[in-house]
């Protein structure tokens, strides 16, 4: 292999250098290997311990039913007529649904409606 200078023959040469490039992706790699474990020991932290640790209730196999302040009855969040109640929760009963909770009116954060969502 030889070592074109780009004298006489045609002018400056215009093909990529690669040992120089390679020389420093191998230092760079390098200094990567030798960092990694460094930023992987983070801070001690101690975090405190919960002092209510009891179980949420499951709220995927139930259905609920909530009434607002002015009335409107919401069955799983969705308004529902007083008359049609009945029979929405019958048909909920027939399918084999066991869980059945009543709601009241509560403060609400913005942005929440009385079905809970």
């Amino acid at each position: 292999m030889s070592m074109d200078l780009g004298g006489a023959k045609g002018g400056v040469k215009s093909d990529i250098n690669v040992t120089p490039l390679v020389d420093v992706m191998l230092v760079l790699l390098i200094i990567m290997m030798l960092v990694a474990p460094m930023l992987q020991q983070g801070v001690a932290v101690k975090l405190p311990t919960a002092v209510n640790t009891v179980d949420k209730p499951e709220v995927q196999g139930q259905t609920v039913i909530a009434i607002a302040k002015d009335k409107q009855i919401y069955l799983n969040a969705k308004p529902v007529q007083g008359g049609d109640l009945a029979s929405k929760i019958s048909e909920i009963l027939e399918a084999g649904v066991e869980d059945i909770g009543l709601i009241t009116e509560r403060k609400r954060t913005a942005g929440e409606t009385a079905g809970g969502k």
